[in-house]
């Protein structure tokens, strides 16, 4: 490791990218923690500066799949957000999985309690608050989930147990590291599609080069909200697919599709987050937030070729809210990971 580390360690001018080869044994030995906590910190502060080469980021993705736990029990939609959480935006992406999954197209949800930079509310603290404990959603209720409803929620460190034991060390840093990339990518039930969240325009590149070589068959980078995969509602978001070994620039503009609309300033807690979700789902909620989530679910259901066209997914999308669909499948994925009928 330390060979490895004085390559990525040598000063803006004299640091050089790993090989694919090396980023493995890199990889391998902060996975195992054969590398002491001295030298991962000292990797992940040299990868920072020097910024991860789409092989060290390949190598780091295929080493954190080689110790989860990963099956298909559903083969659809991976929406990976980040794990660091939202401060001051709506999880659009927790009510267009049901959506989605009414539309016939499986989503699988995944998280870990929040992490930095931003220590935002996870995805995690919103499962929290549904009334389901994520910590206790093992392979068995995972499996039982995609059964009734179609989506699953997987909780990483519990499914890749080697990061929850690099957690001190990441939130001792308190920065970004590879890992914030690597963990969003285990694709933890062999999802052909992908709707993955990023921060910066600057990695468009990087990313879509790495999903192909990840070998997706189509996905979306969404340089969203808070750099999840959600569209905003209130302006243009930028996106690239990437599809059939090549990659472009798509923009989602609200306002062309007539649902351009200001989105109300909110204090937002896990509570809020279930409370507004569940309104969109019951066609109950502020238009902002229904509009994001009808958006979302579209483009998605797009990426998923189910639809061939984002108009024809809005379409699809508002009768599952009508009809109320969308909401019986919420309902069936609550029964089943809670054991017992909600109460009416």
């Amino acid at each position: 490791m330390i060979n490895l580390l004085k390559e990525v360690a040598r000063g803006k001018r004299g640091a050089r990218d790993l090989t694919y080869d090396e980023a493995l044994e890199a990889a391998d030995s902060i996975l195992t923690l054969k590398a002491t906590p001295a030298q991962i910190g000292a990797f992940f502060i040299a990868e920072r500066i020097k910024m991860e080469s789409v092989e060290e980021l390949e190598a780091f993705v295929q080493i954190v799949r080689k110790y989860a736990e990963r099956s298909p029990i559903q083969e659809g939609l991976d929406c990976a957000g980040p794990y660091d959480g939202r401060k001051s935006s709506f999880y659009a992406t927790f009510p267009a999985a049901f959506l989605l999954a009414a539309a016939g197209v499986p989503v699988t949800l995944h998280g870990a309690a929040s992490l930095p930079p931003k220590w935002g509310i996870g995805l995690h603290d919103v499962i929290r608050a549904t009334g389901i404990n994520p910590d206790e959603l093992n392979a068995e209720k995972a499996a039982l989930a995609a059964r009734e409803a179609g989506v699953v929620y997987i909780p990483t460190e519990q499914w890749c147990p080697p990061l929850g034991k690099l957690r001190q060390i990441r939130e001792e840093l308190g920065m970004r590291t590879i890992l914030n990339s690597a963990e969003k990518l285990i694709d933890f039930t062999h999802s052909p599609y992908l709707a993955f969240g990023v921060y910066h325009n600057t990695v468009f590149d990087r990313l879509s080069r790495l999903i192909i070589k990840l070998g997706y068959r189509k996905a979306l980078i969404v340089q969203g909200a808070e750099g999840s995969e959600d569209l905003f509602i209130d302006r243009p978001t930028r996106a690239y697919v990437v599809e059939n070994g090549e990659f472009h620039l798509r923009i989602y503009d609200p306002e062309t599709l007539g649902l351009d609309t200001p989105v109300p300033e909110k204090e937002w807690t896990p509570a809020e987050q279930v409370a507004v979700a569940e309104a969109v789902l019951r066609g109950e909620a502020d238009m902002a937030f229904a509009n994001q989530v009808l958006l979302n679910a579209a483009a998605r259901l797009e990426l998923a070729e189910q639809v061939g066209s984002l108009e024809e997914g809005l379409y699809t999308c508002k009768a599952l809210i009508d009809n109320g669909a969308a909401l019986a499948v919420y309902n069936s994925w609550m029964d089943a990971l809670l054991g017992a009928p909600r109460p009416a």
